[in-house]
């Protein structure tokens, strides 16, 4: 698993319940299964899923599973309203951004 940005640590700060649940649906990912409760997330990029974590809180976890090298977690945050925060896409679409174009540079 590879994180960028501050995804990890962004992770690491939800609270306990929330943070074993994510880490518990990337852990079905890594076994090539889907999360429980999850969505495409076009809107940051193509393969982009998003997994839904409902606790007290709600927490979203941005990742993307197409690469056989690993997968990617682009992004870790609250939400606080219905509609994912603009900034939140942004960074993520960024962050994907810089992967892909690492990947290129490689030749992947």
């Amino acid at each position: 698993m590879i994180w960028l940005g501050s995804a990890r640590d962004d992770l690491r700060g939800f609270p306990a319940d929330a943070r074993q649940v994510a880490g518990f649906q990337l852990w079905r990912v890594q076994r090539g299964l889907e999360p429980n409760d999850w969505r495409p997330m076009p809107a940051v990029g193509l393969g982009v899923r998003e997994i839904r974590v409902h606790t007290r809180l709600e927490h979203r976890v941005l990742y993307l599973a197409k690469f056989d090298e690993a997968i990617y977690v682009v992004h870790a945050f609250q939400k606080r309203s219905q509609r994912t925060p603009k900034r939140d896409v942004t960074l993520a679409r960024e962050r994907l951004r810089e992967i892909l174009k690492q990947r290129q540079k490689i030749g992947r």
